[in-house]
């Protein structure tokens, strides 16, 4: 079987499995939900959303990572007033997408939710992209259902003793194909989505990983419409992307700032005449504070999307149907939780 007639097959709703472990059950209460760093909010209470943002990330190595690196209200004061003008120009809620071992503060996420008006989203997973520099050491030690045991336990008990639930899974993998340590990060993924109905938002290193990732969630039973292709501008070719789209993925263009625009307008046009507007997502991959450079060093902000970007859109004949499908309706289908299980 090629790797097309896989993904077809998987769409469909089938793909054989050599693994007979048990389905897990779903934790209660919150299916069809979205879990903000607040709390539970209806889908439809979202609002236009950056599904790929950062507020803080500390890029010294998960050997090293520590909150002892930064000061948490320093890094707060750096951060609000970017959010405060992303929601100024439209912004309602915002995915942050720093995971564990790369600067995850879930408190200071539920301060500036708080102080910004926003809906903030947070994670659990681990990210295994830049070459397996912040997969911490246990993660080599450890099985998939290991992993997947301790990112459940934060869904269902909250994150190092806050109490804050995380809103999706992130992941992270390098170019393929997939490493072994890829593979059982992903598998990990999509076996805490069966426990929990989180969705997976994988840092993609490009097409072929993308591809690998879908094969190994079919392995898993787990449907496309579970993945978010992250940073799928990657090595860009339309054609897969509008398969992936086709049989589910949430297809992300995260890389709009003032000198993208243009090009990720064609893009994202082009697949909508694909037919794929409904699976595909738009952020910046913008912010953040940096520990360890003088205050927080430079930090980009979030407002060029609403700015620049859907001001084009509308100009390439986009209507304002069109607009609110990409940037309401689509991250609110995306992140609201609900397992999503092949047959």
């Amino acid at each position: 079987m090629n790797r097309r007639d896989f993904l077809r097959i998987a769409a469909a709703g089938w793909v054989g499995t050599r693994d007979a472990r048990a389905v897990f059950a779903q934790p209660p209460s919150a299916e069809g939900r979205v879990m903000t760093v607040l709390g539970p909010i209806s889908p439809g209470e979202l609002g236009s959303t950056l599904p790929h943002e950062h507020v803080l990330v500390d890029f010294i190595g998960a050997d090293a990572v520590s909150r002892d690196r930064y000061d948490a209200n320093e890094a707060y004061a750096v951060a609000l007033p970017f959010l405060r003008r992303a929601r100024a120009a439209g912004c309602r809620a915002f995915m942050e997408c720093t995971p564990s071992y790369l600067g995850r503060d879930p408190q200071l996420l539920s301060r500036l939710a708080t102080a910004a008006d926003l809906h903030i989203l947070t994670n659990t997973g681990y990210y295994g992209a830049a070459k397996d520099r912040y997969v911490p050491r246990h993660a080599y030690e450890e099985s998939a259902d290991q992993l997947a045991g301790r990112w459940v336990k934060e869904w269902t008990d909250g994150i190092e003793g806050t109490g804050i639930r995380p809103g999706f899974i992130k992941t992270g993998v390098d170019a393929g194909p997939l490493s072994a340590i890829d593979r059982r990060l992903v598998q990990a993924a999509a076996r805490t989505h069966a426990r929990s109905g989180l969705t997976i938002a994988s840092h993609t290193g490009d097409t072929r990983a993308a591809l690998d990732q879908l094969e190994v969630l079919a392995e898993e039973r787990v449907r496309p419409e579970a993945f978010i292709w992250v940073h799928a501008q990657s090595d860009w070719e339309a054609e897969s992307r509008v398969e992936a789209a086709r049989t589910g993925a949430w297809i992300e263009i995260d890389n709009i700032d003032d000198k993208t625009v243009p090009v990720c307008v064609e893009r994202v046009t082009a697949l909508k005449q694909r037919g794929c507007l409904d699976r595909l997502l738009v952020s910046h991959d913008a912010g953040w504070y940096r520990p360890g450079e003088p205050g927080g060093g430079a930090f980009r902000g979030f407002e060029t999307v609403y700015t620049a970007f859907v001001p084009s859109l509308r100009q390439a004949g986009w209507t304002e149907g069109q607009v609110r499908q990409l940037m309401v309706a689509n991250p609110a289908a995306a992140f609201t939780i609900r397992v999503r299980r092949l047959g």
